[in-house]
């Protein structure tokens, strides 16, 4: 059937979303700054624009005969079930306007935008292509940006609106000041840490599968300056679960790959790197290097309670309120959405912020979706794309562990959105 001009703008808007959300931060800050009455709609840009194409997307799938097709889809399924059981609990445990506002728009915007996306690709395979190239685009914004920062100002973003009120302009490590956590053009270095992860691992996945074989030497100059900034990037960050996680990824996509090919001595050398790192770090566990940037404690002394007995205490109430509330707390109770109530509440967890908000039902949909969309990732590790988004998830799903991961709208789009374009390729379980 051919593509009609209602599609093709159901394609634009995605693409849209897609690329702006690398500058969401910015963009929201500082127009937020300029127009301070309107700043809760500029925040909610990417939010409307998604629930705008909610009727288009109805109507596209009807028109072309694809109900049978995606209700039979099990990870379909289960988005809307996930996204049914949010609005019944908006119902069932009511906590006012604009909590359950926030708290939707935060649990669900990353899983819409999957699920338009996947419409998206089975109506127009060929826009995998130009999303990717909006991609590597954004990529190479955010990677830059994070490199020029290390010869700017550590303030720098004040002058667009950035302060304590709405996001801090750069943070140190344990209050720190020779340790700069820079953020790019997301919200915090964590979310930049976890961005790094998504690219170095496409990237890596590209090299190792010849990607990028066939290009002349000066897109190869760009793509390699591409993942040197992401690495200096997902460094500065500081962010630890964000390096086990990029670490964990990358390996995944040798493993996946390549491992096989490696020789008895290849392996035999990696063992010998591996032992020799191991010892270094064990003997310099007491240098300032060691203490500030992986064990994130300012010697010299550093925030009232460190980060560390922070993410502990945190667990602590996520573990013991999942425990107490099988049915969950309701919709906004957690995170920033919190904030806007009269109980505010961190959990730094992303599987146990899921059940506080909708329960052990809500975290075990969410599991489900989430293995069985890795589960296909995998049986399509051939393509370059699958195989960096799957290595990609599992970075990030450990990175979860420690902080809220899908929580940051532009990791949890970017990623999920990837997840969407690469099952375009993949084969209906």
């Amino acid at each position: 059937m051919k593509i009609s001009r209602l599609e093709k703008i159901y394609a634009g808007i995605i693409g849209v979303i897609f690329a702006g959300i690398v500058l969401h931060a910015p963009i929201s800050v500082g127009l937020g700054a300029l127009f301070p009455k309107y700043d809760l709609l500029i925040k909610s840009w990417k939010e409307l624009l998604m629930l705008l194409l909610v009727p288009l997307a109805i109507y596209i799938v009807s028109r072309r005969q694809l109900w049978r097709e995606l209700t039979g889809d099990w990870i379909f399924r289960l988005v809307v079930a996930y996204a049914a059981l949010h609005l019944l609990l908006t119902v069932a445990l009511f906590h006012g306007g604009a909590v359950t506002a926030a708290g939707l728009a935060i649990d669900l915007r990353y899983i819409l935008f999957f699920g338009l996306t996947y419409v998206l690709m089975r109506i127009m395979p060929a826009a995998r292509g130009l999303l990717l190239k909006v991609g590597v685009i954004g990529a190479a914004v955010v990677m830059g940006f994070a490199v020029l920062q290390l010869f700017l100002p550590a303030d720098i973003l004040k002058h667009i609106g950035y302060s304590k009120e709405t996001i801090a302009p750069y943070l140190t490590v344990d209050k720190n000041p020779d340790y700069i956590r820079v953020n790019s053009t997301l919200r915090g270095p964590n979310p930049l840490g976890a961005y790094a992860v998504i690219v170095i691992s496409l990237l890596a996945a590209a090299l190792v599968k010849k990607r990028f074989q066939d290009y002349d030497w000066k897109k190869g100059g760009l793509i390699g300056l591409l993942a040197l900034c992401s690495l200096v990037a997902l460094w500065i960050s500081y962010s630890r679960s964000a390096l086990i996680g990029g670490v964990m990824a990358v390996g995944l996509v040798v493993g996946i790959t390549i491992v096989r090919q490696l020789s008895k001595r290849v392996w035999i050398t990696l063992s010998i790197v591996a032992c020799v790192l191991g010892s270094l770090l064990i003997a310099g566990q007491n240098s300032t290097f060691v203490s500030n940037v992986l064990l994130h404690e300012n010697p010299m002394g550093g925030s009232a309670i460190s980060s560390n007995d922070g993410h502990i205490e945190s667990l602590q109430t996520g573990f013991n309120r999942l425990i107490r509330q099988p049915f969950g707390a309701g919709i906004g109770t957690t995170g920033s959405a919190s904030l806007h109530g009269n109980s505010p509440i961190i959990i730094e967890n992303q599987y146990l912020f899921i059940a506080h908000e909708s329960g052990w039902l809500g975290l075990g949909l969410f599991v489900i979706l989430f293995t069985l969309i890795m589960f296909r990732l995998w049986k399509t590790r051939q393509d370059w794309l699958s195989a960096g988004v799957f290595a990609s998830g599992i970075g990030l799903s450990l990175i979860g562990l420690l902080l809220p991961v899908w929580v940051d709208d532009t990791v949890a789009i970017v990623w999920w959105g990837l997840a969407a374009i690469a099952l375009s390729e993949g084969n209906k379980v």
